[in-house]
Protein backbone atom coordinates (compact mmCIF):
# COMPACT_ATOMS: atom_id res chain seq x y z
CA UNK A 1 0.00 0.00 0.00
CA UNK A 2 1.30 3.42 -0.92
CA UNK A 3 1.48 5.78 1.99
CA UNK A 4 1.49 9.52 2.44
CA UNK A 5 2.15 11.31 5.72
CA UNK A 6 1.18 14.42 7.60
CA UNK A 7 3.17 16.03 10.40
CA UNK A 8 1.20 18.33 12.70
CA UNK A 9 3.60 21.22 13.24
CA UNK A 10 1.23 24.17 13.64
CA UNK A 11 0.95 24.30 17.44
CA UNK A 12 1.95 27.34 19.48
CA UNK A 13 4.25 25.36 21.76
CA UNK A 14 3.21 27.42 24.78
CA UNK A 15 4.66 24.85 27.20
CA UNK A 16 8.06 25.31 25.55
CA UNK A 17 8.27 29.04 26.24
CA UNK A 18 10.55 31.03 26.21
CA UNK A 19 12.06 29.02 23.30
CA UNK A 20 8.84 29.35 21.33
CA UNK A 21 8.71 33.13 21.79
CA UNK A 22 11.16 33.28 18.88
CA UNK A 23 10.86 29.82 17.27
CA UNK A 24 8.06 27.54 16.11
CA UNK A 25 7.84 24.35 18.17
CA UNK A 26 8.79 22.31 15.09
CA UNK A 27 12.21 23.99 14.97
CA UNK A 28 13.12 23.44 18.63
CA UNK A 29 16.54 21.74 18.56
CA UNK A 30 17.04 18.35 20.16
CA UNK A 31 20.29 16.37 20.08
CA UNK A 32 21.57 18.19 17.00
CA UNK A 33 18.34 18.10 14.97
CA UNK A 34 15.05 19.95 15.06
CA UNK A 35 11.87 18.15 16.12
CA UNK A 36 10.69 18.45 12.52
CA UNK A 37 13.86 16.86 11.14
CA UNK A 38 13.50 13.92 13.55
CA UNK A 39 10.01 13.23 12.21
CA UNK A 40 10.85 13.69 8.52
CA UNK A 41 13.88 11.40 8.74
CA UNK A 42 11.88 8.68 10.52
CA UNK A 43 9.22 8.79 7.79
CA UNK A 44 11.85 8.81 5.07
CA UNK A 45 13.62 5.80 6.60
CA UNK A 46 10.29 3.94 6.39
CA UNK A 47 10.03 4.77 2.69
CA UNK A 48 7.50 7.59 3.02
CA UNK A 49 8.56 10.66 1.05
CA UNK A 50 5.25 12.37 0.25
CA UNK A 51 4.62 14.52 3.31
CA UNK A 52 2.33 17.41 4.27
CA UNK A 53 3.44 19.70 7.11
CA UNK A 54 0.94 22.17 8.57
CA UNK A 55 2.12 25.53 9.91
CA UNK A 56 0.76 28.45 11.95
CA UNK A 57 3.26 29.78 14.53
CA UNK A 58 6.23 31.54 12.81
CA UNK A 59 5.11 29.93 9.52
CA UNK A 60 7.77 31.53 7.32
CA UNK A 61 10.55 30.15 9.48
CA UNK A 62 9.36 26.60 8.76
CA UNK A 63 8.89 27.33 5.03
CA UNK A 64 12.44 28.71 4.81
CA UNK A 65 13.87 25.90 6.90
CA UNK A 66 12.42 23.26 4.58
CA UNK A 67 13.65 25.17 1.53
CA UNK A 68 17.15 25.59 2.99
CA UNK A 69 17.33 21.84 3.58
CA UNK A 70 15.90 20.85 0.17
CA UNK A 71 12.94 19.25 1.97
CA UNK A 72 15.38 16.64 3.30
CA UNK A 73 15.10 14.83 -0.02
CA UNK A 74 11.32 14.41 0.31
CA UNK A 75 8.32 15.71 -1.57
CA UNK A 76 6.92 18.12 1.04
CA UNK A 77 3.83 20.31 0.77
CA UNK A 78 3.03 22.97 3.35
CA UNK A 79 -0.54 23.45 4.55
CA UNK A 80 -0.69 27.04 5.76
CA UNK A 81 -2.93 27.75 8.76
CA UNK A 82 -1.50 31.15 9.62
CA UNK A 83 -5.01 32.70 9.44
CA UNK A 84 -6.50 30.27 11.92
CA UNK A 85 -5.20 27.33 13.93
CA UNK A 86 -7.59 24.50 13.08
CA UNK A 87 -6.63 21.77 15.60
CA UNK A 88 -5.76 18.28 14.41
CA UNK A 89 -9.02 17.32 12.66
CA UNK A 90 -9.50 20.71 11.01
CA UNK A 91 -5.82 20.73 10.08
CA UNK A 92 -6.12 17.38 8.33
CA UNK A 93 -9.26 18.54 6.53
CA UNK A 94 -7.53 21.67 5.24
CA UNK A 95 -4.57 19.60 4.06
CA UNK A 96 -6.61 17.52 1.63
CA UNK A 97 -5.77 19.75 -1.34
CA UNK A 98 -2.07 19.34 -0.50
CA UNK A 99 -2.41 15.55 -0.61
CA UNK A 100 -3.97 15.94 -4.05
CA UNK A 101 -1.01 17.98 -5.23
CA UNK A 102 1.26 15.16 -4.04
CA UNK A 103 -0.02 13.24 -7.02
CA UNK A 104 -3.38 11.61 -6.34
CA UNK A 105 -6.34 13.43 -7.86
CA UNK A 106 -8.84 10.73 -6.93
CA UNK A 107 -7.42 10.76 -3.46
CA UNK A 108 -10.54 9.82 -1.47
CA UNK A 109 -11.14 6.66 -3.46
CA UNK A 110 -7.48 5.66 -3.71
CA UNK A 111 -6.05 2.73 -1.79
CA UNK A 112 -3.39 4.88 -0.17
CA UNK A 113 -3.14 5.41 3.55
CA UNK A 114 -2.16 8.52 5.49
CA UNK A 115 0.23 8.23 8.41
CA UNK A 116 -0.30 11.18 10.75
CA UNK A 117 2.02 12.17 13.59
CA UNK A 118 2.65 15.06 15.96
CA UNK A 119 5.92 16.92 15.57
CA UNK A 120 6.58 16.92 19.32
CA UNK A 121 6.13 13.21 20.05
CA UNK A 122 9.24 11.08 19.72
CA UNK A 123 9.02 7.30 19.85
CA UNK A 124 10.78 4.09 18.94
CA UNK A 125 7.78 2.87 16.92
CA UNK A 126 8.65 0.68 13.94
CA UNK A 127 6.71 2.39 11.16
CA UNK A 128 6.81 -0.49 8.62
CA UNK A 129 5.20 -2.81 11.22
CA UNK A 130 2.55 -0.17 11.96
CA UNK A 131 1.77 0.16 8.24
CA UNK A 132 1.23 -3.61 8.00
CA UNK A 133 -1.49 -3.30 10.66
CA UNK A 134 -3.46 -0.88 8.46
CA UNK A 135 -6.37 -2.43 6.59
CA UNK A 136 -7.55 -0.19 3.71
CA UNK A 137 -11.05 -1.70 4.01
CA UNK A 138 -11.37 -0.12 7.46
CA UNK A 139 -11.01 3.52 8.51
CA UNK A 140 -7.68 3.13 10.22
CA UNK A 141 -5.50 2.20 13.17
CA UNK A 142 -4.78 4.44 16.14
CA UNK A 143 -1.48 4.06 18.02
CA UNK A 144 -2.19 3.71 21.73
CA UNK A 145 -0.39 2.54 24.85
CA UNK A 146 -1.15 1.39 28.37
CA UNK A 147 0.48 4.40 30.03
CA UNK A 148 -1.46 6.08 32.79
CA UNK A 149 -3.24 9.32 32.01
CA UNK A 150 -6.60 10.99 32.73
CA UNK A 151 -8.10 10.72 29.26
CA UNK A 152 -8.47 7.38 27.52
CA UNK A 153 -9.82 5.98 24.29
CA UNK A 154 -12.12 3.01 24.91
CA UNK A 155 -11.98 -0.15 22.79
CA UNK A 156 -14.39 -3.09 22.76
CA UNK A 157 -13.45 -6.78 22.75
CA UNK A 158 -12.92 -6.63 18.97
CA UNK A 159 -10.25 -3.98 19.52
CA UNK A 160 -12.53 -1.41 17.93
CA UNK A 161 -12.86 2.19 19.13
CA UNK A 162 -16.17 2.70 20.92
CA UNK A 163 -15.66 5.77 23.09
CA UNK A 164 -13.55 8.13 25.17
CA UNK A 165 -13.45 8.92 28.85
CA UNK A 166 -11.90 11.39 31.26
CA UNK A 167 -11.47 9.40 34.46
CA UNK A 168 -10.97 12.55 36.53
CA UNK A 169 -14.38 14.00 35.63
CA UNK A 170 -16.23 10.79 34.73
CA UNK A 171 -17.14 12.23 31.32
CA UNK A 172 -17.84 9.63 28.62
CA UNK A 173 -18.23 10.39 24.90
CA UNK A 174 -18.77 8.41 21.72
CA UNK A 175 -21.10 5.51 20.82
CA UNK A 176 -20.67 3.80 24.20
CA UNK A 177 -22.23 6.81 25.96
CA UNK A 178 -25.58 5.93 24.35
CA UNK A 179 -25.60 2.25 25.26
CA UNK A 180 -25.92 0.06 28.33
CA UNK A 181 -22.49 -1.44 27.58
CA UNK A 182 -20.46 -1.11 30.82
CA UNK A 183 -17.26 0.90 30.54
CA UNK A 184 -15.60 -1.67 32.80
CA UNK A 185 -15.86 -4.12 29.90
CA UNK A 186 -13.84 -1.88 27.59
CA UNK A 187 -10.08 -1.58 27.33
CA UNK A 188 -8.81 1.87 28.28
CA UNK A 189 -5.79 2.97 26.25
CA UNK A 190 -3.92 6.25 25.99
CA UNK A 191 -3.70 7.96 22.59
CA UNK A 192 -0.14 8.55 21.43
CA UNK A 193 -0.56 11.15 18.67
CA UNK A 194 -0.02 8.79 15.73
CA UNK A 195 -2.47 7.03 13.41
CA UNK A 196 -2.85 5.58 9.92
CA UNK A 197 -6.09 6.56 8.22
CA UNK A 198 -7.92 5.76 5.00
CA UNK A 199 -8.37 8.80 2.71
CA UNK A 200 -12.10 8.05 3.02
CA UNK A 201 -11.80 9.91 6.33
CA UNK A 202 -12.38 13.13 4.35
CA UNK A 203 -15.87 11.89 3.45
CA UNK A 204 -16.70 11.70 7.15
CA UNK A 205 -15.88 15.25 8.17
CA UNK A 206 -19.02 17.17 7.16
CA UNK A 207 -20.98 16.00 10.18
CA UNK A 208 -18.33 17.24 12.64
CA UNK A 209 -17.96 20.54 10.79
CA UNK A 210 -21.72 21.09 11.22
CA UNK A 211 -21.38 20.59 14.96
CA UNK A 212 -18.00 22.14 15.67
CA UNK A 213 -17.15 24.43 12.77
CA UNK A 214 -13.84 24.17 10.93
CA UNK A 215 -11.84 23.80 14.12
CA UNK A 216 -12.06 20.29 15.60
CA UNK A 217 -9.79 17.56 16.88
CA UNK A 218 -9.19 14.12 15.40
CA UNK A 219 -10.68 12.66 18.59
CA UNK A 220 -13.92 14.61 17.91
CA UNK A 221 -13.91 13.12 14.42
CA UNK A 222 -13.20 9.57 15.58
CA UNK A 223 -16.00 9.62 18.16
CA UNK A 224 -18.47 10.95 15.58
CA UNK A 225 -17.76 8.06 13.17
CA UNK A 226 -16.97 5.19 15.56
CA UNK A 227 -20.52 3.82 15.36
CA UNK A 228 -20.29 3.31 11.59
CA UNK A 229 -16.59 3.06 10.84
CA UNK A 230 -13.91 0.75 12.20
CA UNK A 231 -10.91 2.33 13.94
CA UNK A 232 -8.71 -0.21 15.69
CA UNK A 233 -6.17 0.07 18.49
CA UNK A 234 -2.54 -0.60 17.67
CA UNK A 235 -0.17 -1.15 20.61
CA UNK A 236 3.45 -1.25 19.44
CA UNK A 237 5.76 -3.82 21.01
CA UNK A 238 8.25 -2.54 23.59
CA UNK A 239 6.86 0.94 22.96
CA UNK A 240 8.75 3.95 24.25
CA UNK A 241 7.48 7.44 23.56
CA UNK A 242 8.04 10.93 24.84
CA UNK A 243 5.97 14.06 24.42
CA UNK A 244 8.51 16.87 24.12
CA UNK A 245 6.03 19.25 25.63
CA UNK A 246 7.68 21.06 28.50
CA UNK A 247 10.79 23.19 28.71
CA UNK A 248 12.07 21.35 31.80
CA UNK A 249 11.97 18.03 29.90
CA UNK A 250 14.34 19.05 27.14
CA UNK A 251 17.49 17.47 28.58
CA UNK A 252 15.57 14.23 29.22
CA UNK A 253 14.21 14.47 25.66
CA UNK A 254 17.76 14.92 24.31
CA UNK A 255 18.93 11.64 25.79
CA UNK A 256 15.67 9.94 24.72
CA UNK A 257 16.15 11.14 21.12
CA UNK A 258 19.78 10.03 21.11
CA UNK A 259 18.71 6.54 22.25
CA UNK A 260 16.29 6.03 19.36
Amino acid sequence: ILMKAMIFAAGLGTRLKPLTDTLPKALVPLAGKTLLQWQIEKLKAAGIRDIVVNIHHFPDMIINYLKDNDNFGCNIQVSDERDMLLETGGGLRKAEEKFRSLGVQEFRSSNEGILICNVDILSNIDIPTLLQAYNPDEMGVVVVSERETQRYLLFNDENRLCGWTNIATGEVRGPIANTQYPISDTTKLAFSGMQVLSPRIFDCMDEVVKLKGEKFSLIDLYLSIAQKEILRAYIPENYRMMDVGKINQLSEAESFASSL
